[in-house]
This record gives C-alpha cells, structure tokens and sequence, in this order.
C-alpha cells in the first residue's frame, strides 16, 4: 500500500542569529492510510518542526515530504493552503475556536474556505456535532462550554472537511487528566472508523494509546515501531542508567 505520508532524508534548518540550528536531521518514515501514529519528543526533539511539515504549515529544507503522493516541498504558498484544506484536519491543544461564532459556524469554517455551498455546509456541520456528542448546544459560543466540550468541537470541524489525516498537536495538553483520556478514546474510535491519526505529544501516557510511536530526538528518529513494545517507552538516554528508563 502506497504511503499516504512520507518523510525521505527531511531535513529543516533556521537561521538563529549568526549560526544554523537543526530541526530535522535527515528523517525518514512512512504512514499508511488507517493507521494511529504518534510522534513523540521532548521540547526541541523535532516533533513541532515534523508536524509542520506534515500539516503544509512549513516545508523540507532538503530531502522530499509526499503526502498522498504529492510532493509538497515543490508547492506554492497558495498550493499549501489548497493541500491543506483538501487533505488535513487539525486539532489544537488551544482548540483555536472563533469566540464570536456559534458551534454551528465555527465547525463550518473549513467548508467555508472550500467553497462548500451554504445548505451543505450546515448539514455537514450539524452532523459532526452530532458524531461528537454536541448536536444540542450548536448555538451555543466556544465560551459557553467546557474545556473538553470545545476540544470535542475542534474534533467535529477537523472531521467536517472528510479529510485523509487527523492531526492532533497535543490534544489533551490543555484539559484534565479524565477529560484528556475521553479525548484519547474520541481519536481510538476515529482510528476503529478507518480515519489516519497523527498525534504529536512530548507525552509517553499519552503515545501509548496510538498504534505506532515514532520518537524523535536532537531531530533525528530513535525509535519506530509498535507502541506496545518496552522499548517505545525508553529512550537511548536513559536505558542504560541503573533502574531507569521511563521518560
């Protein structure tokens, strides 16, 4: 099965001041369609950099990123916004919802971005909310509702588009510990539906419950594999040091 994204020898610089900092050291992997991958690192490990990447918010500074088999390293500003559109659907730790909008309105807005006419773009609307537990309260505004309520409608508007990957930047970094595991089982089910889900976290509890965790370090991959296997949770660092290992 052809990858639905792949990384081949990703390579991201910035410019800091006189000098050039890495970000991504020549990373390689390849996610197929209706898997749950989360890439995992602590602050400055690359997954941030990834994410980008992955999401057409950034491109390679070298080596070549295909998503659904489109190379998109060699696309334009507008090219980005299109791919983005048609191909991702992204969750925020910050949910990023419109305080002025209802839940109705703030679901619609990628359709809106599509072109998707007005009828359907309610209907669409109303039926991610509905998917998501919240079709009683589409009047309501962002404010009006928990933290976990508007995390579940940033889930509907990624939904709402019918788009090939899921991203989720850290979804449950801004929510408590039993709002965060419904989170976590919201994006299972997606994944049991068929939906790719990308889930970026510096968080092991939460890697785990993907399928896949590919950990990142000093940007470079150190670990790629199932995320039941004892290694997914120990990073080179620590498995050496007596008794350790856990991050």
């Amino acid at each position: 099965m052809a990858a639905l994204i792949a990384f081949q020898d990703v390579c991201k610089y910035y410019r800091m001041g006189d000098g050039t900092v890495t970000a991504a050291d020549h990373i390689s992997f390849a996610i197929t369609r209706g898997e749950f991958t989360a890439i995992v690192g602590s602050s400055g490990s690359g997954k941030s950099t990834c994410m980008n990447i992955i999401g057409c918010l950034d491109v390679p500074s070298a080596g070549t990123y295909r998503l659904n088999g489109r190379d998109v390293g060699q696309m334009n500003r507008n090219q980005l916004a299109e791919i983005r559109n048609e191909l991702l659907g992204f969750i925020f730790q910050q949910y990023n919802l419109l305080p002025k909008l209802n839940l109705l309105e703030n679901v619609e807005v990628p359709l809106m971005y599509a072109g998707v006419p007005r009828g359907e773009r309610r209907e669409r609307a109303r039926a991610a909310l509905e998917q998501l537990g919240l079709g009683d309260k589409w009047r309501h505004k962002p404010m009006e509702l928990s933290g976990g309520q508007q995390q579940r409608v940033s889930i509907a508007r990624a939904l709402v588009g019918k788009p090939s990957v899921i991203l989720a930047d850290e979804p449950t970094g801004a929510l408590d510990s039993r709002t965060g595991r419904e989170v976590l089982a919201i994006l299972q089910d997606l994944h049991a539906q068929g939906h790719t889900v990308v889930l970026i976290t510096h968080d092991n509890t939460i890697a785990v419950q993907a399928q896949r965790i590919i950990r990142l370090e000093d940007g470079r991959v150190v670990y790629d594999g199932p995320a039941s296997a004892p290694e997914a949770v120990v990073t080179p660092r620590a498995a050496g040091l007596p008794g350790g290992g856990g991050v």
